[in-house]
C-alpha cells in the first residue's frame, strides 16, 4: 500500500498552519489565493490521510522547567509495554523504541521536581527488566520547539510567510506563573489546537473575552505554541535517527547553529553528558543517513565521535494515540 501523495497546495497548508496553529481558514486561503473551503476540505483530508494535528505546546523554559532526555536499556519481552506506559504519562513529549527494541528513548517535561524523581528514581529504578538508565538535562535549543520542520519546507513564499507569522514573543524578566485556568486551557489545546472559543470556554469555565485574553498572553508571552503533528512517510521521512554528537566544547555553539541550518534536522539541542547535543534527524533511505553522515556532519569542525541509532517505531508524538 502507497503512501498517500501531497500537492504544493498541501505543503503550503501545512507550513502556513506550523506558522499559526490558529490561523482562521479563511486567513489562510487569502494568502494562499484559493477559497475558504478548499482549506477546510484538504485539512479534513489531511486529518484523515497523514493524520495531522494541530497541538498547543508549552515552551517549559519561559515557565522556568527543564526538559530532559531519558535513554532505557531494557530486556525486549517489556520494551513495548513500557514504552506505551510512558507515552500515556501526560509530561512525556515523545517516546520512540530504538536499537533493536531494546532501548527506550522518551522526551520528558515534568512540571516539578517531585514528578521528576517519582519517574526517575522510584517507577523507573523498580522496573527490574530495565538494564541502565541515563538521564541528560536539555541546556540550549538549536532547533526545535516553535521552530517546527515545516518551516524548512519552503512551500510558501516570503511574502506569505511574513502574512501568516505571528509576532515573535516577548523578552520575559522572569519566569511565567500559571494559575488553574492557564493550565485548563493549556491541557485542551494539548489536545487540539485549533478547538473553538465555545470548547474552550466550556473547558476552563471561563467567559469568551477571559478565553481570548488568556490565549493573547499565553502567546505573546512565548509560553503557548502551537506545532504541527503528521505522519513522515508522505513527506519522503520514513526514516528516523536520532544522533548523538561529542563536540569539543569550543565548538559546541558553531555546531549547534549549523545543524539548525541542515534540513534533515527536526530537533537539535545541547544537553548533559559525554554525548553533549542530541539531534533528531529524517531521511528517505537509510543510504541518505549514510551520506548525511558522511558528508554533513563529517564536514563540520570539532565533532569528536557520533553515535547513531534508527527509530525502529514512534510510540508518541507530541500526544498520544494509542493502536496507531
Amino acid at each position: 500500500m502507497g503512501f498517500p501523495t501531497l500537492d504544493p497546495l498541501d505543503l503550503r497548508i501545512l507550513q502556513a498552519l506550523q506558522l499559526d496553529g490558529r490561523a482562521p481558514f479563511s486567513s489562510i486561503a487569502a494568502v494562499l489565493g484559493v477559497s475558504d473551503q478548499t482549506v477546510a476540505r484538504r485539512y479534513r483530508r489531511l486529518r484523515n490521510t497523514v493524520n495531522v494535528r494541530v497541538l498547543g505546546m508549552t515552551d517549559d523554559n519561559r515557565l522556568g522547567r527543564q526538559s530532559w532526555i531519558v535513554r532505557m536499556h531494557c530486556t525486549p519481552d517489556v520494551a513495548e509495554q513500557l514504552a506505551d506506559a510512558l507515552a500515556k504519562r501526560p509530561d512525556t513529549l515523545y517516546v520512540n523504541l530504538i536499537s533493536g527494541g531494546t532501548e527506550i528513548v522518551c522526551g520528558m517535561k515534568p512540571r516539578s521536581r517531585k514528578e521528576r524523581d517519582d519517574l526517575l528514581f522510584d517507577r523507573l529504578q523498580r522496573t527490574r527488566q530495565i538494564s541502565t538508565v541515563t538521564v541528560h538535562c536539555l541546556l540550549h535549543s538549536f532547533y526545535g520547539g516553535s521552530l517546527g520542520w515545516l518551516n524548512k519546507s519552503n512551500a510558501l513564499t516570503p511574502d506569505q510567510e511574513a502574512a501568516l507569522r505571528v509576532p515573535a514573543p516577548v523578552p520575559l524578566d522572569a519566569p511565567v506563573t500559571l494559575d488553574a485556568a492557564d493550565e485548563s486551557l493549556l491541557a485542551m489545546l494539548r489536545r487540539d489546537g485549533r478547538a473553538t472559543l465555545t470548547e474552550l470556554q466550556k473547558a476552563t469555565d471561563q467567559s469568551e473575552s477571559a478565553v481570548k485574553r488568556r490565549l493573547e498572553t499565553l502567546r505573546s508571552t512565548g509560553v503557548l505554541y502551537f506545532d504541527v503533528q503528521h505522519d513522515h512517510e508522505p513527506l519522503g521521512q520514513g526514516v528516523n535517527a536520532m544522533l548523538w554528537l561529542t563536540v569539543a566544547p569550543r565548538a559546541l555553539a558553531d555546531v549547534g547553529r549549523s545543524l539548525a541550518t541542515h534540513p534533515e534536522v527536526h530537533f537539535a539541542s545541547a544537553t548533559t553528558g559525554q554525548a553533549n547535543i542530541v539531534v533528531s534527524v529524517h531521511f528517505r533511505s537509510p543510504h541518505e543517513l549514510y551520506t548525511y553522515l558522511s558528508e554533513k556532519i563529517g564536514a563540520l569542525d570539532g565533532i569528536q565521535a557520533v553515535e547513531s541509532a534508527l527509530v525502529l517505531r514512534q510510540v508518541k508524538q507530541l500526544s498520544y494515540e494509542p493502536n496507531r
